[in-house]
């Protein structure tokens, strides 16, 4: 745990490794860990705007050769896709799945419980809402499959999700992750993206809390 912490707070120079061991196969390398991170339902913890922030940085400078359109394009696909897979996950073995002695020990039952409580409150619309939000964005189209919404309904939100998600983190990392400010202080950065984008779920937790006592 120790290690994917220091890789999420110095993920920028943790890329740049990459980059230098890696060349072309960084894009293969970062949508694989995209679409794991959507799609598989155990990882939830995996970075996602922070990564997504960090590579469109480092296509932004020319030094490393990297092409913020290819990254764009692998990261719509990997998020959309990843989406897909999970409410099928969902749609097909539901709560099933996190009762399981194996896989109940690595899907956190509270974790899934605040993803539940987000989208009775927001319905179809959660899973717009969740695109932006780690941990709660793994779980929600889990939450979607199991709760038998039409996957034609589903991916419509999720694509809206998505599209929005990856033009913003992308956009953000392109056009500011250079700024001399910005690079002396990248962990700071990367802290603050994830402590704002947990905000709407710490809040909404909270509500449920308060509305169940």
């Amino acid at each position: 745990m120790s290690t994917l912490i220091d890789f999420v707070l110095h993920i920028d120079a943790h890329l740049v490794s990459l980059v230098n061991n890696f060349g072309n196969w960084t894009y293969l390398i970062l949508f694989a860990i995209i679409f794991i991170e959507t799609g598989a339902v155990i990882l939830p913890f995996l970075p996602g705007d922070s990564l997504v922030f960090a590579a469109s940085a480092l296509a932004a400078n020319s030094l490393y050769h990297l092409n913020i359109w290819t990254f764009v394009i692998l990261f719509l696909i990997a998020c959309i896709s990843g989406d897909s897979l999970n409410f099928i996950i969902g749609q097909r073995v539901g709560h099933a799945l996190s009762n399981h002695s194996l896989f109940g020990k690595l899907i956190r039952k509270d974790a899934l419980e605040r993803s539940e409580t987000f989208f009775n409150a927001h319905g179809a619309m959660a899973i717009i809402l969740a695109r932006f939000m780690p941990i709660i964005r793994t779980f929600a189209p889990f939450v979607a499959g199991g709760s038998n919404m039409p996957y034609r309904r589903f991916i419509r939100f999720s694509l809206i999700g998505c599209i929005s998600w990856v033009t913003l983190c992308s956009a953000g990392g392109y056009f500011f992750g250079n700024i001399p400010f910005v690079k002396a202080h990248f962990s700071a950065v990367v802290l603050g993206i994830i402590i704002i984008s947990l905000i709407p779920a710490v809040v909404g937790y909270i509500r449920g809390k308060v509305k169940a006592s």
